[in-house]
């Protein structure tokens, strides 16, 4: 394991400690856009997590969800998501991580997610394989549609913009055994990676959403694109994840007019 990745580890468990201890107690709320909440846990784990990678890694910038880049160098940067779910996370409902991945020369080396309600981790690292608590993971083998369980989200738009992912729903809903939305991606991601889960897809996540778990469901055997079918970047335009068999697939059904 990477000092790196040892690092994020640490990162990743003092914050999700930070957000267990403040869960349903009082905080403030605000609205970023219509259903778009951020409260100031976000911003003091992300301080937190800050804190951590800079005392570990000080050349290292840091884009987070809450603000602050930062870029010392064309070097690593950490692309961070203190809360991710947010709004689970202000209703008490207990499905959100944090999220830590590592970018090195426009690509992402290392992705951490933790849930830190039911102390699940999630790790990987570019080329090593991903883990769950310690334990190599890898995608489900379901080959066909009508036998899968896939996720999906609606944007932070979706009030006043008509291309709001409910077409893509309601194809799938045609097709797939079951579907769920979680209002976590990253989770969702690494559910796809140990094969709870058979695809995601989401068209509009910013980076801090999508860099480690895209990485964790690569490293276990996994495909990602964006939901164009174009190479996946974490700064592009949304996400396909699958276990392989059901990418080509769940593209075209995205793909249909």
């Amino acid at each position: 394991m990477s000092p790196e990745l040892e690092a994020a580890i640490i990162a990743a468990r003092t914050a999700g400690q930070l957000l267990c201890d403040r869960l349903g107690t009082t905080y403030q709320v605000r609205h970023k856009g219509p259903a778009d909440l951020v409260t100031e846990i976000d911003r003091q784990a992300q301080d937190l997590i800050a804190h951590i990678l800079h005392e570990a890694f000080p050349a290292y910038g840091l884009l987070g969800e809450e603000g602050g880049e930062s870029r010392l160098s064309d070097g690593p940067r950490w692309i961070v998501d203190p809360i991710d779910g947010t709004v689970n996370y202000i209703h008490g409902y207990p499905l959100f991580a944090v999220s830590i991945a590592l970018e090195q020369d426009s690509e992402v080396v290392a992705g951490v997610v933790y849930n830190p309600i039911i102390d699940e981790l999630f790790l990987a690292e570019k080329g090593a394989g991903a883990t769950h608590n310690g334990n190599a993971i890898h995608v489900s083998a379901t080959t066909r549609l009508e036998e899968s369980v896939l996720t999906s989200g609606f944007p932070y738009d979706v009030w006043t913009d008509d291309d709001d992912n409910s077409r893509e729903w309601r194809r799938f809903l045609k097709r797939a055994l079951s579907m769920r939305c979680d209002g976590c991606a990253s989770l969702d991601l690494c559910h796809v990676a140990m094969g709870r889960l058979d695809g995601h897809w989401e068209q509009e996540l910013g980076p801090w959403d999508m860099a480690a778990g895209a990485l964790i469901v690569q490293e276990a055997g996994g495909q990602v694109t964006q939901v164009t079918g174009a190479p996946f970047t974490p700064y592009g335009r949304g996400i396909l994840a699958s276990n392989g068999h059901l990418h080509a697939e769940m593209l075209a059904v995205l793909m249909q007019d």
